[in-house]
């Protein structure tokens, strides 16, 4: 009987806040920071588009268990859109598919914007990864074909002209939630003013329950690719990573002693005890000596590990 193959690379564990630049994929990025790091797993946080930039949570090693509770966190864009064409794509990328000669006016782009705001129905890009009979949409699109893609509830919790930086382009932020496409936002805007529009800028700046100041730029990193010593070279790169931990800060933390770790890494339930136990939650994370151990379910009076970190 064979041996279990031995994993290649590093156990390290975190998330790097990556600020991608622009005409980089999400894929592309997620590799080169594996390959930086030598890490044995990585994996990303909601994809970015290439022709955007900013924030790409990047989850490294056990870190990656936790991506879930960050694809559901709140993000934040500011996004330019230009209006007199739609485009295939709803972004600079695509050919023109309708044009225009009228403009909106700055108090007619500030009244639409309640419109806007709060659950609100959307219809996905036609080149987006919505799936379509099992096919991706943009593999679709790419092919030719026209999809009907069905509309789906997204929640924008706020949406702020920001500038009317010329009569063809205007310069917006929105805060919104998970599913949300701000390309469709401008395709969207454009066809209500009825001079069509498309994103000729965008940038991702949050993504709960990151902050902008953690972000990490590509260059900084490939920087640190001079530095001769590995070992000196892979402690810079561990040094820019966020414990694991951070990204479950939406949920309620139980601290643990190290008996009841040990039980929770073993696969066990553990008491929940104590007037500050979150006996009402479904859900929590627990920690032992400031590291994380495990994420887990709360219940008549038991906290029972579903996802453990070793």
């Amino acid at each position: 009987m064979s041996k279990p193959r031995k994993p290649k690379g590093r156990p390290v564990s975190g998330w790097l806040i990556l600020d991608k630049p622009v005409d980089f994929g999400s894929t592309e990025a997620v590799s080169k920071i594996k390959w930086l790091f030598k890490a044995q797993k990585c994996g990303h946080a909601g994809t970015l588009d290439p022709l955007a930039s900013g924030m790409l949570p990047i989850a490294l090693g056990d870190a990656t268990k936790t991506v879930p509770y960050v694809m559901d966190g709140r993000k934040i864009y500011e996004f330019k859109v230009t209006w007199g064409e739609e485009r295939a794509t709803d972004d600079l990328e695509g050919e023109v598919v309708r044009s225009s000669s009228k403009r909106p006016t700055e108090e007619q782009i500030r009244n639409l914007l309640a419109k806007y705001t709060g659950v609100i129905s959307q219809v996905p890009p036609q080149f987006s990864a919505i799936k379509i009979a099992g096919e991706r949409a943009y593999d679709l699109a790419r092919e030719g074909e026209t999809v009907e893609i069905p509309s789906r509830e997204v929640e924008i919790f706020r949406l702020t002209l920001l500038a009317c930086l010329d009569e063809n382009t205007a310069h917006f932020e929105v805060e919104c939630g998970k599913g949300t496409y701000v390309r469709a936002l401008a395709r969207d805007f454009g066809r209500d003013f009825g001079c069509y529009g498309h994103i000729s800028g965008l940038r991702r700046t949050y993504v709960a329950p990151f902050a902008e100041d953690s972000m990490v730029p590509l260059a900084s990193l490939i920087a640190l690719e001079e530095i001769d010593d590995t070992d000196e070279r892979l402690a810079a790169l561990d040094a820019l990573l966020i414990d694991t931990s951070e990204a479950l800060s939406s949920l309620p933390h139980l601290a643990v002693n190290d008996d009841q770790a040990h039980r929770l890494r073993m696969g066990n339930p553990i008491l929940v005890r104590g007037r500050d136990a979150p006996v009402t939650e479904t859900e929590a994370y627990a920690t032992a000596r400031g590291k994380l151990i495990a994420i887990g379910e709360i219940g008549q009076g038991e906290f029972r590990p579903k996802r453990v970190f070793v």
